[in-house]
């Protein structure tokens, strides 16, 4: 019997820590929803061009792998070049479509991972240059109740276009 007691008392709070709280569950939620937004908000920065706010999404410390570089970068290292050099060619982001996959919050942390499918067309007559298929993962950090993104990777659609 000795025995039995603690056994029972650990299976009590393993039960008890796998069973997230009806408040916690809605802020998981909230905060889900939040760094949905927070991806859509990327891309339309990306569409109209504002360096700014796109740049303010990142957190200082920032290190990503995107699809266009062969080693990871730091927002320090011109992380809005790949929307200028694509402007200054003349095109632009006409629109986009988002496939949101999967979203882990915990605590501070949220890893998003979706598809995104990329129309750019000629700023000048509107037609369209080329279209893109990107999986996307990004890590965000919340500190002091903004959420940025710390980590990042892209890569290209397989055949198949998952």
């Amino acid at each position: 019997m000795p025995k039995t007691i603690p056994f029972l008392l650990a299976l009590t709070i393993a039960a008890a820590a796998s069973t997230a709280s009806p408040a916690r569950t809605a802020d998981l939620a909230k905060d889900e929803a939040q760094i949905w937004n927070l991806e859509q908000a990327y891309w339309e920065y990306v569409k109209t061009s504002d360096l700014e706010k796109y740049r303010a999404l990142f957190r200082d410390d920032f290190v990503g792998w995107p699809l266009i570089t062969t080693a990871p970068v730091r927002k320090d290292d011109h992380i809005t070049d790949w929307i200028t050099n694509n402007t200054s060619k003349g095109i632009t982001l006409q629109s986009y479509s988002m496939e949101q996959l999967a979203v882990r919050v915990t605590g501070d942390v949220a890893i998003n991972h979706y598809r995104i499918k990329l129309n750019w067309a000629k700023v000048d007559n509107g037609e369209a240059a080329r279209t893109d298929a990107l999986r996307i993962t990004h890590t965000w950090i919340q500190t002091c109740n903004t959420w940025q993104i710390l980590g990042g990777m892209s890569a290209s659609v397989n055949s198949d276009g998952k």
